[in-house]
């Protein structure tokens, strides 16, 4: 079955945003089977969480895709590695962090929940660096079938916000 799948990109080590172009152009070069880019939102410059000293950039693309969550998440996985991308500790600075947020089929969300991957992105409802990126993609994205992802990011308090600067035109 066909579903529409949002991936959060971000990176902060090195060009980061000449690495997030580059798996932007991949992505649009057929990297992930039977996977099609869609659209891109614009990119975000945002504080990190945990210990990582360095600045994000961060963006969201829509892809479509015939590919099951498990195995988008593989190939998301294997892109980031082609990056560059070490996975040894949590919120780590990194090359490039592809995250599989949502994923919908005839306009519903997609539930998720295995060892492996859980979605909705538990974590979302919580991040404006994901957040900010989604509703500039589809602002009535309803991420948990709830609320959309722009009042998702309207109800988050100042204290939890990380945008430092908003970075034009979308990448693709």
């Amino acid at each position: 079955m066909t579903a529409l799948a949002y991936v959060g990109l971000g990176s902060n080590l090195g060009d980061r945003l000449a690495t997030l172009r580059a798996a932007i152009e991949e992505l649009r070069a057929g990297a992930i089977p039977a996977t099609e880019l869609l659209r891109c939102s614009p990119v975000f410059e945002t504080r990190p969480l945990g210990p990582s000293l360095h600045p994000f950039l961060n963006a969201a693309v829509e892809l479509r895709t015939e590919l099951a969550p498990e195995d988008l998440l593989t190939e998301l996985l294997a892109l980031e590695a082609r990056h560059g991308r070490t996975r040894r500790e949590r919120w780590e600075a990194r090359t490039l962090d592809l995250d599989l947020l949502v994923m919908t089929e005839d306009g519903r969300s997609r539930q998720v929940d295995t060892d492996r991957l859980v979605l909705p992105h538990p974590e979302l409802a919580r991040r404006d660096f994901v957040l900010a990126p989604l509703a500039a993609l589809r602002p009535d994205l309803r991420p948990g079938g709830g609320a959309t992802a722009a009042e998702l990011l309207a109800a988050l308090p100042p204290a939890d916000r990380t945008i430092l600067a908003h970075d034009g035109p979308p990448l693709c």
